[in-house]
């Protein structure tokens, strides 16, 4: 299952997990080099609509999950509009000094917090876990050792989070009271730190003698229970992302959001 869960499985559910890391990693880059404000701008409601389109999320659940992206673009774009640089004043009281270069940087800012956002939500809604890493092993040859430990971890968390649950009721049932403030919160780390702990070594001690007994070590001559390979929906997705920020060029030209375009700041 991807990382949120998925109502209805899409296209790009299938792409090939490391070749779509890869493609990720591109826009990233991408979005962190981009310096005109109408590109950025056209990129985000293209990667918003790609999100809606192919991520197999309702809308409800992506309007839920993008609150706090929303937040980060608010925070991001006024830390720099109300203390950028510029020439051109709009606003000044005290320290806070808005000015048409700030404002301007201060959205461009906050659309590539938005982008980058949206980038890692199109990968984890539509990537498995267990598929990333068989992926990582097969095309990308990582070791099988760093892979299944990768993976026994992931099912080791909801583990430790029910025996940690367990605790809690198992002390509360005994009455013990927990005192307040700062001598009361070490009390409680103690107290739940060290059976978890010693818990969590006994079982990753166990999971190791197993994988070192099935051979998990070896690094060649293994078969896998899943074969990840290429597809047609790999071509699809570097089809559209090329054609995405191909459109946002073009479109930052004949329909452009803002009157400038490179919003880097220049002593005049």
């Amino acid at each position: 299952m991807p990382i949120a869960g998925s109502v209805r499985e899409t296209w790009l559910h299938r792409a090939n997990p490391s070749f779509k890391l890869a493609l990720c990693v591109v826009m990233f880059v991408l979005v962190l080099l981009t310096d005109n404000i109408n590109v950025l701008a056209h990129a985000t409601w293209m990667y918003v609509v790609l999100v809606a389109a192919a991520s197999g999320q309702p809308m409800r659940r992506l309007l839920l999950l993008s609150a706090p992206f929303a937040l980060m673009f608010v925070s991001s774009a006024t830390s720099m509009i109300f203390f950028g640089k510029g020439d051109t004043t709009w606003f000044r009281y005290g320290i806070v000094h808005i000015t048409e270069e700030s404002f301007y940087r201060g959205v461009h800012i906050g659309l590539k917090t938005v982008d980058m956002a949206l980038i890692g939500m199109l990968f984890g809604f539509t990537t498995s876990p267990v598929a990333m890493f068989y992926s990582l092993m097969q095309q990308l040859r990582l070791p099988p050792k760093y892979a299944y430990s990768f993976m026994a971890a992931l099912r080791l968390m909801p583990m430790v989070a029910a025996e940690y649950r367990t605790l809690q009721m198992a002390l509360k049932v005994r009455g013990v009271r927990t005192p307040r403030g700062v001598k009361g919160g070490f009390a409680t780390l103690k107290r739940f730190s060290i059976p978890l702990l010693a818990q969590s070594i006994r079982r990753a001690q166990r999971i190791a003698v197993a994988m070192e007994a099935k051979r998990f070590s070896a690094t060649s001559g293994r078969t896998y229970y899943y074969v990840v390979g290429w597809s047609a929906s790999d071509a699809l997705l570097a089809a559209a992302v090329v054609c995405l920020w191909a459109a946002a060029v073009w479109a930052s030209w004949q329909y452009p959001f803002f009157h400038i375009g490179d919003v880097r700041y220049t002593i005049s």
